[in-house]
C-alpha cells in the first residue's frame, strides 16, 4: 500500500505572510523589503477586520505580522481574533518599547510567537520571518504527515480486518470441506468392509458348517493381533484375508466344501487346497487387497515347510498367514466339537506346535480363543425367548446365530442388540422375512 508521491513530498510553495498596519508606508516598505530578499509572498492589510477578511480567504498563510498601535482593533486584538481563526499561524507583533503591557497582553491574550520592537532592524526582521515560515512549514508538514500516517493505519486495519475476516471464512471452509472429505472416507471405510464382510457370506450360503466361519476366523484374528499389537495397517489386511480365506473355495466342487479338511487326501486334498490360489487370484486385480492375497495364499503353509502351495517354512511363511491358520483350525474345530469346549480344540492344536503351526505366537491365539469362546454369562438374570422382529429391545443377546432364509449370516450368537442391529433385522425381516423366531436372552 505505497503512498502517492504527492502524499508523501514537502510542498515547494512558501507559506504567506500577512502584514497588518494602518500605515501604507509602512506596509509598503516591509514588503518590498520581504519580496527583495527572501521572495515571499505577501499579503497586506490596513486594519485588523480587513486582515481577519483575509485570513477567511486565505486559512494558509503561515505568519501574521501585526502593528499595535491600529484605530479601531488594536494589534492585541486582532491577533486574538486571528488566534481563534487560524489557530495553527505564527503571530507576531510590531510595538514600541513604551508598549510593555500591550507586548505581554499579545503574548498571553494573543498567543504572539514573539515581538519586534520598532524601528526594526531589516536583517532581524527578516532572519525572524524565515525562522517564522519554516517553524510554520514543518509544523504543518509533520501534522500532514502525521494524518497520512493516521489515515494508512486505519486503512491497512481495515486491510488486516478484512482479511482476517477471509482468513476465517476460509479456514471455516477448509474445516467443512475437511470434516465432509473424513465424513465420505469413513463411509467410503465402512463400505468397503462391509462388502468384504457380504464377499466372505457368499461362501456361507454354499455349506451349513461354514456359516459364520469367516467372521469368527476374522475375529479370532483382529483379537489376536491387538494383543499383539500389531501396526493398523496390517491389522486392516489381516481382518480383510481372514474374512476371505476360503473365497477360492466358491470354484471347489461341493462334495469336498461339504467335507472337513482333515477327511480329505490325495487328488481330493489337492483339488480343495487349490482354493488358496484362486483366492489370492480372484483379488489380485484390486490393488488395495494384493497383500491381503498374499496371505491368503499362504494360509494352508505348514511351519515345518509341509503346507501347500509353496512349501514355505519358519518365518518366511506371512505372520498373518499363520495367525489365520491357527484361527481357521480352532474355529472348524470348534464348530465340530462344541460341547468339548474350547480346551478341548486347544489341546487338538497343541499336538500340531511346531509342525503345522507357529509355537511363539499360539500364547496370543490361545487368549483370543478363550474370549471368544467364553459363554454368554447368564448374570443379569436373562432368560432365553424366541420373539418375533417387532418385539426386540435394545439389550437382548442374541442366543444363536442369526442368518436369512437363504443362508446369509447377519448377525452372530452372543451379539448384544441396539438399535443399529434392531434396524438390520428389520430391512432383513422385509427382504427375507424370517420364517421363525429369533432366539435371544432377556429378561423377563
Amino acid at each position: 500500500m505505497n503512498a502517492p508521491e504527492s502524499e508523501i513530498s514537502t510542498s515547494a510553495a512558501p507559506l504567506p505572510i500577512l502584514l497588518v498596519d494602518d500605515e501604507r508606508n509602512v506596509l509598503a516598505s516591509l514588503r518590498r523589503l520581504l519580496i527583495e530578499e527572501e521572495s515571499m509572498e505577501i499579503l497586506v492589510a490596513d486594519s485588523g477586520k480587513e486582515g481577519l477578511r483575509i485570513l477567511d480567504e486565505r486559512p494558509e498563510v503561515g505568519v501574521i505580522v501585526s502593528d499595535q498601535r491600529m484605530p479601531e482593533m488594536s494589534g492585541v486584538e486582532f491577533l486574538s481574533k486571528a488566534r481563534q481563526q487560524v489557530p495553527d499561524t505564527l503571530r507576531i507583533l510590531l510595538t514600541g518599547y513604551a508598549d510593555l503591557e500591550a507586548t505581554v497582553d499579545a503574548i498571553n491574550r494573543g498567543g504572539a510567537y514573539r515581538y519586534i520592537a520598532k524601528p526594526w532592524d531589516d536583517h532581524e526582521l527578516v532572519t525572524t520571518l524565515r525562522e517564522a515560515v519554516a517553524h510554520v512549514s514543518l509544523q504543518r508538514e509533520n501534522l500532514r504527515l502525521q494524518a497520512l500516517v493516521n489515515r494508512k493505519n486505519e486503512e491497512l486495519r481495515q486491510w488486516n480486518t478484512r482479511l482476517k475476516s477471509r482468513v476465517l471464512e476460509q479456514t471455516a471452509e477448509i474445516r467443512k470441506k475437511n470434516e465432509e472429505l473424513r465424513k465420505t472416507n469413513r463411509r467410503l471405510k465402512s463400505n468397503y468392509r462391509d462388502t468384504i464382510a457380504v464377499l466372505s457370506g457368499l461362501l456361507e450360503i454354499r455349506s451349513a458348517h461354514l456359516r459364520n466361519h469367516a467372521r469368527r476366523v476374522a475375529s479370532l484374528c483382529m483379537r489376536t493381533a491387538e494383543i499383539m499389537e500389531l501396526p493398523e495397517p496390517e491389522r486392516e489386511d489381516l481382518q480383510v484375508a481372514a474374512l476371505l480365506h476360503d473365497v477360492g473355495a466358491i470354484g471347489t466342487p461341493d462334495p469336498l466344501i461339504r467335507r472337513q479338511l482333515e477327511e480329505l487326501g490325495g487328488e481330493d486334498l489337492h483339488n480343495y487346497l487349490q482354493h488358496a490360489i484362486r483366492g489370492q487370484t480372484a483379488i489380485d486385480t484390486i490393488e488395495d487387497l494384493r497383500t491381503a492375497g498374499i496371505l491368503i495364499r499362504h494360509h494352508h503353509e505348514h511351519y515345518d515347510g509341509g503346507g501347500y502351495p509353496d512349501g514355505l517354512r519358519g518365518a518366511d511363511i506371512p505372520l498373518g498367514s499363520r495367525i489365520i491358520a491357527m484361527a481357521d483350525f480352532i474355529e472348524r474345530h470348534q464348530s465340530r466339537f462344541s460341547r468339548q469346549g474350547i480346551d478341548f480344540v486347544l489341546e487338538l492344536l497343541q499336538e500340531q506346535l511346531g509342525t503345522r503351526f507357529d509355537t511363539s505366537i499360539y500364547p496370543f491365539v490361545e487368549q483370543s480363543a478363550r474370549d471368544e469362546y467364553a459363554p454368554v454369562v447368564n448374570s443379569d438374570g436373562l432368560k432365553p425367548r424366541s420373539l418375533l422382529p417387532s418385539r426386540l429391545r435394545m439389550g437382548m443377546i442374541l442366543d444363536e446365530d442369526l442368518a436369512s432364509n437363504t443362508g446369509l449370516l447377519l448377525l452372530a450368537r452372543g451379539t448384544v442388540i441396539d438399535e443399529t442391529a434392531i434396524a438390520a433385522i428389520h430391512r432383513l425381516n422385509e427382504i427375507d422375512p424370517l420364517r421363525r423366531e429369533i432366539s435371544v436372552l432377556a429378561s423377563e
